[in-house]
């Protein structure tokens, strides 16, 4: 398979990204998924790759470490947000991908953590079923 590139300047490209810029409210999480979503339209991921699940994980682990050497290295506030954005993008397309629905993934989840205890453990808190 040859590799592609996708020119950003080009005017269907400008033309997805005014479109989603200009009709979202991007204090929704509804917003935030159909940007997501037209990002996957745009690249075409269910008929490229890009939704395969082994692909996303590794994606993600990526990100991860992203995350991890803008933290142990020192790097300023705005690198880890767009390192964590980066992550948050891919999990939302992750929903997408898989067919759930990550906001209400994340309610009933929030839900279930609030009922947890928590406990002191090397100095820091931690908060999960302590299965023994």
């Amino acid at each position: 398979m040859e590799d592609k590139l996708v020119d950003a300047s080009d005017s269907n490209t400008s033309d997805v990204i005014n479109t989603v810029e200009s009709n979202m409210n991007k204090d929704s999480y509804q917003a935030m998924l159909k940007a997501v979503q037209a990002f996957h339209d745009k690249h075409d991921f269910k008929n490229t790759g890009g939704e395969d699940m082994t692909y996303r994980i590794a994606l993600m682990a990526e990100e991860l470490g992203e995350i991890s050497s803008c933290v142990t290295k020192g790097r300023d506030k705005a690198m880890l947000a767009e390192e964590v954005a980066d992550l948050f993008i891919l999990l939302i397309g992750t929903a997408i991908a898989a067919d759930f629905d990550l906001q209400e993934a994340f309610w009933a989840k929030i839900e279930k953590i609030m009922r947890r205890e928590s406990k002191m453990i090397d100095g820091r808190i931690r908060v999960s079923e302590f299965r023994e």
